[in-house]
């Protein structure tokens, strides 16, 4: 696979054609915010806190970087004031829609943010979808899902298709960055299920 040469962060940095923005940026340890990025997983941007400044000649523009592909000569900014500023707002609507969480709170206060301006009811989920796509690609199961459009949206576990389906692997939990499920889990119908010695 050819290589290319693109700049991040005044660094020049060497990536195989096809590589994501945010994959060249980990492989020289510069870090990139994430909360919805798996390595075995295909990458969808969802929580669009990978949000970076990308420039090439006079155009700049803000792309999230787990699904963006490098190219050559390509000029890449983390921390811009761009970067920033609408990092800083997504972590608001987080904290808002998720109080409580260690993993929104260290990235909130990582960007110096203590309260949030927004009055959204808590859904104690970012709709990352890390647990439904583990369950679909990875696992080949169908157990849990989304529901819903716009702000309906909404991730539920199948009654019915999880009784068969489900893997029993635990993994929706420990993928999920947010530590909350569904309120109508229903796996707890599937009586050997345990996750970190917990019945369920």
């Amino acid at each position: 696979m050819s290589e290319v040469t693109l700049t991040i962060n005044n660094q020049k940095v060497k990536a195989e054609a096809g590589t994501t923005i945010l994959e060249a940026a980990r492989r020289v340890e510069i870090d990139i915010p994430t909360l919805c990025y798996h390595e075995k997983l295909a990458p969808r941007g969802a929580c669009r806190l990978c949000t970076v400044e990308i420039s090439k000649g006079q155009r700049s523009r803000l792309v999230t970087a787990c699904v963006y592909p490098v190219e050559d000569g390509l000029k890449v900014e983390t921390e811009s004031k761009r970067v920033i500023k609408i990092r800083k707002m997504l972590l608001e609507l987080m904290l808002a829609s998720c109080p409580g969480v260690k993993s929104i709170q260290d990235y909130a206060t990582r960007y110096g943010i203590t309260k949030t301006r927004f009055d959204v009811e808590p859904s104690f989920c970012i709709l990352c979808g890390l647990c439904v796509h583990y369950c679909s690609e990875v696992k080949g199961k169908n157990a849990i899902g989304f529901v819903g459009r716009g702000i309906e949206r909404r991730v539920v576990f199948f009654p019915d298709i999880a009784a068969e389906e489900c893997p029993k692997c635990g993994e929706c939990f420990s993928l999920c960055p947010t530590g909350v499920l569904p309120s109508n889990y229903a796996l707890a119908r599937l009586p050997q299920f345990t996750y970190n010695n917990i019945r369920l």
